[in-house]
């Protein structure tokens, strides 16, 4: 018989709320029928599943010398820079089980779901913030090795820098061909779940019989599912309006990535049907948020007045209330209601950015401007990325 842990709920409220009265219902309008929840007590052995591949790197290596040192050896050894024979063995052995370049996977693909995630620029970080990071926080038991590691206190900024950092180097163009930047983060990101990981479980009380064990596989494939089905979602209701083949190139991306960071290929979506239904299935067997989450929610909303930029405190006061209709407009009344955020009056002047969003989606059709808006929105969005360094001191 499965055991069945804490953290597996049927119906978590908070969620069948979103499948039948939020954007969810739209999902499911599209995908066409209701997944049988009663099955999804198979998916439970995915919570005791985990990258034993990257926490033998951690053992060998990264306890030893520290993360710093043994994620430098990790580009040494990308960059095919000389390293010891004993630290380029345990790259060896853990590479050898990668392909870097599966029968599967299609550049072109990947590029096209890359340009769709450049494109609308500031809108695109405006989803990851106030839609998929700040929605995520409705489940207890993914964020829970957010605090086991102590993100709490490190602050909002801290963790914000670090998603904007990753999110900007690995959509760049060509970002994931080894050796170059984008790959790099990607097995960079991959050792710090590894190095998390092992810390947890080795120096705290982690109950795995409760929660399943950190950074699982299931858990990560919502992650994935975060950066690709619920960005999908939220740049629909801004006023994007992808096509077909961007849509295909999204999934095909986060395939990918996904496969890099060592989620199981076989849990992975292909398309946005399959995503919905692995949502569905998730979300629907998560508990609510705790106290831990609803602390790092408040944490993320009182992010710019905590924050070095704007220099003007009024300004970051503007920026607060920005961000919090943004959640209302992206997450719902319901939803920000659970995650004690409240409402705003001033931070309507979002609008404007909504409202030129969708004024620049009719122009698409237009020759050369979907090209001209990659390349602009990816500059904005490496903007803000040197904009998170500078003022959170990284």
């Amino acid at each position: 018989m499965t055991h069945i842990p804490y953290r597996f709920k049927y119906n978590n409220t908070s969620f069948a709320h979103y499948w039948s009265q939020g954007m969810g219902k739209e999902l499911l309008n599209r995908l066409g029928y209701v997944p049988d929840l009663t099955i999804s007590e198979k998916f439970i052995p995915l919570l005791y599943q985990w990258d034993r591949l990257g926490d033998q790197v951690v053992l060998d290596l990264f306890e030893h010398v520290g993360f710093v040192r043994g994620n430098a050896c990790l580009f040494d050894y990308i960059d095919q820079n000389p390293i010891t024979k004993e630290r380029k063995t345990v790259f060896d052995d853990f590479f050898k089980h990668i392909d870097i370049n599966p029968d599967w996977l299609d550049r072109k693909r990947l590029q096209v779901g890359a340009e769709l995630s450049r494109r609308p620029g500031l809108t695109s970080l405006i989803v990851l913030r106030d839609y998929c990071l700040m929605g995520g926080y409705e489940s207890a038991a993914i964020n829970k090795p957010l605090i086991y590691t102590g993100a709490l206190k490190k602050g909002a900024a801290k963790r914000l820098t670090e998603t904007v950092e990753f999110w900007v180097q690995i959509t760049k163009e060509n970002a994931l061909e080894s050796p170059n930047l984008g790959f790099k983060h990607i097995l960079s990101t991959r050792m710090i779940h590894s190095f998390a990981r092992v810390n947890i479980l080795g120096k705290t009380d982690w109950d795995s019989n409760k929660w399943g064990v950190p950074l699982n596989s299931w858990d990560m494939l919502a992650t994935n599912l975060g950066f690709s089905l619920v960005f999908l979602v939220g740049l629909r209701r801004m006023g994007i309006q992808p096509t077909d083949e961007e849509i295909d190139g999204l999934f095909h991306l986060w395939k990918y990535i996904g496969y890099l960071l060592g989620i199981p290929l076989e849990i992975i979506p292909e398309n946005e049907n399959e995503a919905i239904e692995a949502l569905f299935y998730w979300t629907m067997t998560q508990r609510e948020g705790d106290e831990d989450t609803l602390a790092l929610a408040t944490a993320l909303k009182d992010e710019p007045i905590h924050a070095h930029y704007p220099k003007q405190p009024l300004m970051r006061q503007m920026m607060r209330e920005v961000h919090l209709y943004y959640n209302r407009y992206l997450l719902g009344d319901y939803s920000c209601d659970q995650l004690g955020l409240s409402s705003t009056t001033i931070g309507r002047l979002a609008v404007i950015n909504i409202w030129k969003t969708k004024k620049q989606e009719k122009r698409l059709n237009e020759t050369g401007f979907r090209d001209k808006m990659v390349i602009e929105g990816g500059a904005e969005q490496e903007n803000v990325r040197l904009i998170y360094h500078e003022f959170n001191g990284q």
